[in-house]
This record gives structure tokens, sequence and C-alpha cells, in this order.
């Protein structure tokens, strides 16, 4: 989710990266942010017809027994063992999925899909479209970017159903409230009337999707956050530039060496956006050192009751960012995350070192390859894992997802299923994977040019998916909250605070306080 660029080259790689990080933009990966203490993901219960005017201030469908699996009374992530996954809506009891309707139709389908992919990746996105359109002469789709996530999200929320489309490419935060809203068809549903095979998909990928045992949403667009490099920074400090740092440990001796050698004035660049440095890369690190962000699973076994990054993980990961800050290692732009990639040619006071979003990086080599940034070119920027609180590289899935709408008559249903059996397709994948820096969805499409030779010929494309294999307990997977989006800003604003002076633990404390009590009013009304 992230990244803008080494100087005016990296200017078009910032608006790219603002609308792809959990398609991510560069930092708010296409998402939102701010300081919203209302949960404006929740959907109106009403699936039919909505007020098109007002925001709806509930989730949508009541589900019973949401927490039988735990009672939410632990205060700090003591365990990741899962207990007996509680499936809370049966799938029998969702919108079905009927894939015959489309053999049915009279004509072509027309049907809209909104997504928020940025002006660099749409490109890409359209061709794969215009492709499908001119593959078959049953289902017609047509692209409408709402430029980013969070806008894409809010008019959904605000439009009556009639109002709209029959596709929407969505961001992980929006798991919990989107399933619970009665508005979308589970793509659980089509994968058992199509009998669709998701054998070579990722796990990771489609478990991302899942709550309470149904697959809601297809993968397309996944991401996660990786380190870029200046490798010439690393070389003139007498670094190889072919290891970068993995551990936070190494991370600050890299830094270091950096800074007392002259190569660069700062290590690393830090952030505060709610969907970067400070809200997602949170949840990134929790899950790295192997630790729940939530309870119950992280919301996975059951819905979450409250957050644990209030713990002394938390506390200890922002205090040694902190150390980093004040000891000068490490400059922190604020909340603008996309300043980070320039501060990589930054004339005046580089830094050698930023985490961003993986879906960046084909953005970013386009970019530099054109000169814009004379003695800077596309073979000096690195790409390694994102540092972190264990020597095993790893992430959650980031990115975003296609929901089908319900409601929009059988045919459409169908004709949403089939376009999206093609773009996560193992051909369609290896494309999008090669000519983005996506994540492929499915483990075939690897074997498929052109990602076959892109990840063959340069190891930057493969540090994103391979640091997605790593990890496999419920900390490794996302937390799923139904105020997530929200959640994160109060997150962002303890970790600005820490970054600036603040104590860890008590900013986190009062972090955890507002989180839990977004979380308690929206359990409340779902």
């Amino acid at each position: 989710m992230r990244t803008r660029t080494v100087a005016t080259s990296l200017a078009a790689v910032a608006l790219l990266a603002a609308a792809c990080s959990s398609g991510e933009s560069v930092q708010r990966a296409g998402e939102g942010g701010g300081d919203s203490t209302e949960e404006t993901t929740a959907l109106a219960t009403d699936a039919g017809e909505p007020e098109a005017t007002e925001p709806p201030t509930s989730g949508a469908t009541t589900v019973e027994d949401s927490t039988a699996a735990g009672d939410g009374t632990d205060t700090a992530p003591t365990t990741t063992e899962p207990a007996a996954t509680t499936t809370v809506a049966p799938l029998a009891d969702q919108p079905p999925c009927p894939v015959d309707a489309l053999d049915e139709a009279d004509g072509p389908v027309s049907i809209t899909f909104w997504h928020g992919v940025g002006t660099d990746i749409e490109p890409v996105l359209a061709e794969l479209t215009d492709e499908y359109n001119a593959s078959q002469d049953r289902v017609v789709v047509t692209l409408q970017n709402q430029t980013e996530y969070e806008l894409l999200i809010d008019k959904y929320i605000r439009s009556s159903q009639a109002s709209r489309p029959h596709l929407v490419q969505a961001p992980e935060y929006v798991l919990q409230s989107f399933a619970q809203s009665g508005t979308f068809v589970p793509a659980g549903a089509c994968f058992e009337a199509s009998g669709f095979d998701a054998a070579p998909f990722v796990p990771r990928a489609l478990t991302a999707y899942e709550f309470e045992g149904i697959q809601w949403a297809m993968p397309f667009n996944i991401s996660n956050p990786v380190l870029y490099y200046n490798r010439q920074m690393f070389t003139a400090a007498g670094l190889d530039p072919d290891s970068p740092p993995i551990t936070l440990e190494e991370l600050r001796a890299t830094s270091e060496q950096l800074v007392q050698s002259g190569a660069a004035s700062y290590g690393i660049v830090l952030d505060t956006d709610a969907d970067s440095g400070a809200g997602w890369y949170l949840e990134q690190w929790f899950g790295r050192a192997g630790e729940l962000y939530a309870d119950n699973g992280n919301g996975r076994l059951a819905p979450a009751t409250q957050v644990l990054f209030d713990s002394d993980l938390g506390a200890e990961l922002l205090t040694f960012l902190q150390d980093m800050i004040a000891d000068g290692l490490a400059f922190n732009v604020g909340d603008d995350a996309t300043a980070g990639l320039f501060k990589l040619a930054d004339p005046a006071e580089p830094g050698a070192m930023v985490m961003g979003t993986s879906a960046a990086l084909g953005a970013v080599i386009n970019a530099l390859g054109s000169g814009l940034v004379p003695g800077f070119g596309p073979d000096d920027v690195g790409v390694g894992p994102m540092p972190g609180p264990s020597a095993e590289p790893s992430t959650q899935v980031g990115g975003a997802s296609l929901w089908i709408v319900d409601g929009k008559g059988d045919a459409e249903t169908a004709a949403a299923w089939d376009y999206i059996t093609f773009m996560t397709s193992a051909q369609s994948q290896s494309t999008w994977a090669a000519r983005t820096g996506y994540v492929p969805v499915r483990e075939d499409a690897l074997d498929i040019e052109p990602l076959s030779t892109t990840y063959a010929e340069d190891p930057r494309f493969v540090v994103a998916y391979d640091q997605m294999l790593g990890g496999d307990d419920l900390a490794a997977n996302a937390p799923v909250l139904g105020p997530q989006r929200e959640v994160r800003d109060a997150a962002a604003r303890a970790v600005a605070a820490v970054f600036n002076g603040a104590d860890a633990a008590s900013s986190l404390a009062e972090a955890a306080d507002q989180a839990n009590a977004l979380i308690e009013s929206y359990n409340a009304r779902n």
C-alpha cells in the first residue's frame, strides 16, 4: 500500500500508490482514514432500498450467538490457539449464486464494476477487462473508477440498492461489515453452485476474505508491505545491497551504518498514516510476532470484542521506533505517507529505506525508467521483506477483493461471477502481477508468462509473494473488525503521538479504549 518516489520521477508513483495498497493509496492503499469516530463502514439493515441521502448508522443483518466462541474478557494476547470455528451464518442462509442464469439470458448482459485502483494501474485493469469483453458475447463489463477505496465504500453505503453496481472492489477492512450487511452474494455460494476449483489458489489469499466460515469475496489485487531502499546508499555505506535488514535490530544497525558513514541523513523513513505506517503496519507487526491484534482469534473465531494492541509488544515496538527517531536514525514524514519514497532521492536530507506497498513496485520501476531522476535508475531501487519483530519474514494479506452485489438480477449475478473467474484465472493473474507488483492470488500463475519470466529475472517482484506465505497461525491472518477503518484511525493517532515523544504504553491504552468503544457499539447494533 504506498510509496511516492524518488523525486520528480516518483511523483507519478505517489499518485499510483495512493490507490494501491491495500489497493492499498500508496500509503492509504486506496483507503481513507481521518479522525472519524463513526463506523462509516456499517451498512443499512435494509438490503433493498436504504436512504441514499444519509449514511446508514447500523450494520445490517443481525448475527445470532456472535460471541459464542469467547467472552472477550482477556486483556492480553496470551494465545493464538484456535477454538472451534463458530459458523454463525450458514451458507444456505445467504443469497444464492444462480450461475446457470447466464445461459438463459436473451442477449448480452451488461454489468457495472466499481473499482478504486490508481491511474497508473487502471490501464492494466482496463486491458484485462477489454480482453474479457472481446473473449465472449454473453457479458459486457463497464468499469467505473471511484478514485479510491474510501470514496467507493462511502458511496456504496449512501446509495440505494437500485443505484449500486453489480460488482465492487473493496479492501480487507470492510470484511465484517460487508459480510453482515445483507447486500452481497457470497463468493462461496458461487463456488458451490459452479463446482469452482479453488485448489490452485494461495490458501492465505482465500482465508483473508472468509468470515464465520463463509468465503464472502474473491481475492483479486492483494499486496503487503515491503522495504524499498536505495542500493547506491547501501554500497556507499559499505553494506551489501543484496542483503537488506530483516529484523528490527538489523534495521537499527543498518540505519546506524548508513548515517554514520554519511551515505544517508536517515536510515529509515517512517509515517503515521492510518493505512500504512501507523495503522496497517501495526497490525502487520503483531502478526509477524505471532501475537493477536484482537481477541477471539483476531475476530476470526467469533466477532472480536476488544483489541489487544495495548500490550507489552505494542509498547516495545513503538518505543523502539521512537528511539530511532530521537537518535537521528529515522525520519517521520507525518501522515503524508506518499512523501516517504521522495526521501530516497532527497538531495538535501535523504533517507535510505522506506516501507511501502508492494503494489507500487511496477510504477516505481516505470517512473525511474523514464529518466526523470538523473543518476537514479530503476536498478538502484532495492526491495526486501518488511522488517519486523522476528527473523522470519511474513505479512498478512492486504489489498482488495471482488464482491458481488445482491438483488441485481440472476443473470447479472451470473455475469459478475463469470467476469470474476476470468480476472482470477491463472493467465489474468500472471499478467496482473507482472505489470503491477500485486501478488498473484493463485499458485499456478507463477508458471505462466509473463509472470514466470518476471519472477525469474527480477527477484524484487517475488519478495511480497514469499513473505505472504510465512506464518501459519491465527495471528498471521489480518484482524477482522466491524469498525476496522475507525480502529486504524485510533491506532494511528496513538502512533503519531509516540513518534512525537509521547509515552507508548499510555498512548496505546487510550487508543485501545477508543477502539473498544467502537467495537462495542458496532457489536451492539449487529
